[in-house]
């Protein structure tokens, strides 16, 4: 267990200077607050501060950072109260601790809204303090290393699943890589226990024989740097066991097939004496074309720096070099915590502020956003992107990210040159709008006054201000239309009534009646008339309950089904009841996945699944919310396919599979190919995605299975 002079001495390291009174008082306040108080794995509370600051102290961030970590958590878990922190601390001690407890206390009535909240909440803290962003991943680091003592594996999964989707991403984007490895690999372990054990396994025989190896390499390594005068540091390390097992999925290879499963760094002093080192590797083992990367002339946006070179050494084997400074390895370890600095009141320098111009960015682009998916999308866009690095013809170097065409760096540039970019010069050829830029590229964006975007760019945009721009266009134009719409719709429908809707909608009694159906605005809800989500005819029920429909309008003729039929069918249309409903055959829905329903004029509602390329092109005009009902018993449809080494007993063992998880087989079609390789797709019953889950995880395990997926009908 870690204790005060651990940290003390830690930060002495780091800075002889430092004033430790700040650190040893809260120190003193948070083990009498937590006292008392115990851990799952029985230690005392306090163990979990304490574990939490080391690691700031580690980072060597400030005192008052440090201070914060030993506080983080005790306005959340203990009666200590904001003032008492502020008149103890300080306000800028206070205001980290209110930052990081503030991203603790989130309560939602879904899970996506849930999720969503909390990484707005955590791109604002990073814009405001990059300092609770530091806090809250070291406070995870230490809640991962013991998330044994958590009893239930549901529960285990759960955090995991959200450290590997959020912390880790967020970590890497940061440049704190030993964080995000850590995290990776723990989180591993919970959500897929079998591929962590089996890559362990395969590593630690592999590791018996290649001691001698890495230490070969090593010695090579530095004799070569000796010959020609350069005085170095070489590390031979394996890479972390997720790390390797995504390279053999993503890349469909074996173990034995993984060549760079040792890598080596070079640290030396100066940026010249780096590409004299590569230029020495080169001389003495073969280069393999395009493995090399100079992170050095184009840093990564989080400022990690770094020469990447893959070449053949000993015994015909390749292995990765990574050859850095001293500064650039202390980023690659610490990344942003390696610049932070408050002494004396002033934050990071102009270059690091720039660098870090992304998170202003990304709260830039989210301050619109309402819409939870939308958002979810926009944010892995933007905080977990693969770049791809181009130029302007002035010769200024813009990040975008991976797979940006000419339309996304249009609008890096400015909205109003994105909105009438009309074709693009690259390399100083004219190229279609959807070309994916590449590396290197130069862009020249050629515009014409007064044009507007196309629907069809968000086909192949990929950035999220050119999305958003592209978005905001369309949903103008359309809210336009539908207000426009809404109110020749309404009009008509109010004079069958003999009412007056403008007077109407004057009226004190508009406002509730906006209100009532959700919207803020009377012009929203006109718009909405216009979009076909609700109808004239509710408006005018609103105003007047007696009211009875002379003639069935859309809707009314979808409501009007066989009264033999399923009442709900497992789905609730919102604000509409008794509706027929029928699911995509092209997707086939099931519990638990993200619905959207699309009008079909006299065959009720059809629900897809919201990625569904299908319901993708819907006119959003005759798109309307759904979502699952409560009620259980019933079983849908779902597609899977099943890619195997073909042998004696398979099917009968797919089969067996599918029925102990409760499952029925609805259809099947199974075929060997020449190679060996057999293939069989399902349709099965399932009553909702989690029994669908069981099924895919159930048959991944059998024995020479490849791969299982679900499949949509093309």
């Amino acid at each position: 267990m870690i204790r005060i002079n651990d940290i003390l001495e830690r930060l002495i390291d780091v800075n002889p200077d430092a004033d430790l009174d700040i650190v040893e008082r809260a120190y003193i306040f948070s083990a009498r607050v937590h006292d008392g108080q115990v851990r799952l794995s029985g230690e005392p509370y306090l163990s979990h501060p304490l574990e939490v600051a080391y690691i700031l102290a580690d980072m060597k961030l400030d005192v008052e950072s440090v201070a914060a970590g030993l506080l983080h958590d005790v306005i959340e878990d203990t009666h200590s109260t904001e003032e008492e922190i502020k008149e103890s601390f300080g306000p800028g001690v206070c205001h980290i601790v209110n930052g990081v407890t503030k991203l603790s206390k989130l309560t939602f009535h879904t899970a996506q809204a849930r999720e969503a909240e909390s990484i707005r909440k955590m791109i604002l803290a990073m814009a405001d303090d990059i300092r609770v962003i530091l806090i809250k991943l070291a406070d995870r680091i230490h809640n991962m290393r013991t998330l044994q003592y958590h009893q239930k594996r549901e529960k285990q999964i759960k955090i995991a699943q959200d450290t590997f989707d959020i912390y880790a991403p967020l970590a890497a984007r940061l440049g704190i890589y030993w964080i995000k490895n850590e995290l990776e690999n723990i989180a591993f372990k919970y959500i897929l226990p079998d591929e962590f054990e089996k890559i362990r396994t395969l590593v630690d025989k592999s590791r018996e024989g290649r001691e001698g190896f890495v230490e070969e390499v090593k010695q090579l390594i530095k004799k070569k740097m000796e010959s020609v005068g350069l005085k170095c540091h070489v590390l031979g390390r394996y890479k972390q066991y997720y790390s390797i097992y995504n390279k053999m999925v993503t890349q469909d290879l074996e173990y034995e097939e993984v060549y760079d499963i040792m890598a080596f760094r070079i640290i030396l002093d100066t940026v010249s004496q780096c590409y004299e080192a590569l230029g020495h590797i080169h001389s003495l083992w073969q280069p393999i074309a395009k493995k090399f990367k100079d992170y050095i002339g184009v840093p990564k946006p989080n400022m990690y720096q770094s020469l990447h070179t893959t070449v053949i050494g000993p015994k015909g084997e390749r292995i990765e070099i990574q050859i850095r400074t001293q500064e650039m390895d202390q980023v690659a370890k610490s990344g942003i915590a390696a610049h932070w600095s408050y002494k004396e009141g002033k934050v990071v320098d102009e270059k690091v502020n720039k660098a870090y111009a992304w998170i202003q960015n990304l709260v830039e682009n989210q301050k619109n956003v309402k819409d939870p998916d939308e958002f979810l999308e926009n944010v892995r866009i933007d905080l977990f992107p693969d770049e791809v690095y181009v130029f302007s013809p002035k010769g200024q170097t813009k990040a975008l990210p991976r797979g940006a065409t000419p339309v996304d760096f249009a609008y890096l540039i400015h909205s109003e040159i994105g909105n009438e970019c009309t074709g693009a010069r690259v390399n100083g050829r004219m190229v279609p709008l959807s070309y994916i830029l590449k590396n290197g590229d130069t862009v020249e964006i050629i515009t014409t006054k007064g044009h507007t975007p196309s629907k069809d760019w968000l086909n192949f945009a990929k950035s999220v201000k050119a999305r958003s721009r592209i978005r905001q266009w369309i949903k103008t134009q359309e809210k336009e239309r539908s207000v426009s719409l809404g109110k020749e719709i309404c009009e008509k429908a109010f004079r069958k009534y003999k009412l007056n809707f403008n007077q109407l909608m004057k009226s004190e009694q508009a406002f509730s009646i906006v209100e009532s159906f959700g919207f803020k605005t009377i012009e929203d809800l006109i718009a909405n008339v216009g979009y076909g989500k609700i109808s004239a005819l509710q408006v005018i029920k609103k105003f007047d309950p007696k009211t009875e429909p002379e003639k069935p309008s859309l809707l009314t003729k979808l409501i009007r089904r066989p009264k033999k039929a399923k009442s709900t069918e497992g789905i609730v249309v919102k604000g509409i009841e008794d509706i027929l409903v029928k699911f995509g055959k092209c997707c086939q829905p099931v519990p638990g996945d993200p619905v959207t329903g699309y009008i079909t004029q006299g065959r009720g509602i059809t629900v897809h699944r919201i990625n569904c390329i299908h319901a993708l092109k819907m006119n959003p005009d005759r798109q309307i919310d759904v979502e699952w009902s409560k009620e259980e018993g019933e079983t849908f449809p779902v597609r899977i396919a099943v890619h195997a080494h073909d042998r004696f007993g398979l099917l009968a063992d797919i089969t067996a599979t599918i029925s102990k998880c409760g499952a029925n087989i609805l259809h099947a079609n199974t075929k060997s190919l020449d190679n060996g390789i057999a293939d069989a797709k399902f349709t099965i019953a399932v009553s909702d995605k989690d029994q669908l889950h069981q099924v895919i995880s159930s048959l991944k395990k059998i024995k020479l299975v490849q791969s299982v997926k679900r499949v949509d009908r093309q």
